[in-house]
């Protein structure tokens, strides 16, 4: 729903997978900026880049029609 919610569920599932930062940005082929904005709740990121992360996460991006 947010750029923070996102975030956030990317730094839980980040934590819970005892990765770094810098561990997970060179696994997804990010650099470190972009996963801290990410991390931070940034609204305006490559969307490429968010599936790369969740995709390294085992995370995946769901899009809905709203009230579905």
């Amino acid at each position: 729903r947010s750029g923070t919610q996102l975030g956030a569920a990317v730094r839980l599932a980040r934590e819970r997978l005892n990765l770094t930062q810098a561990a997970l940005a060179k696994r997804a082929a990010v650099g470190l900026k972009f996963l801290y904005e990410l991390e931070s709740g940034k609204d305006t990121l490559r969307a490429d880049k968010v599936l790369d992360v969740l995709a390294v996460l085992g995370l995946e991006l769901v899009v809905a029609a709203k009230g579905a």
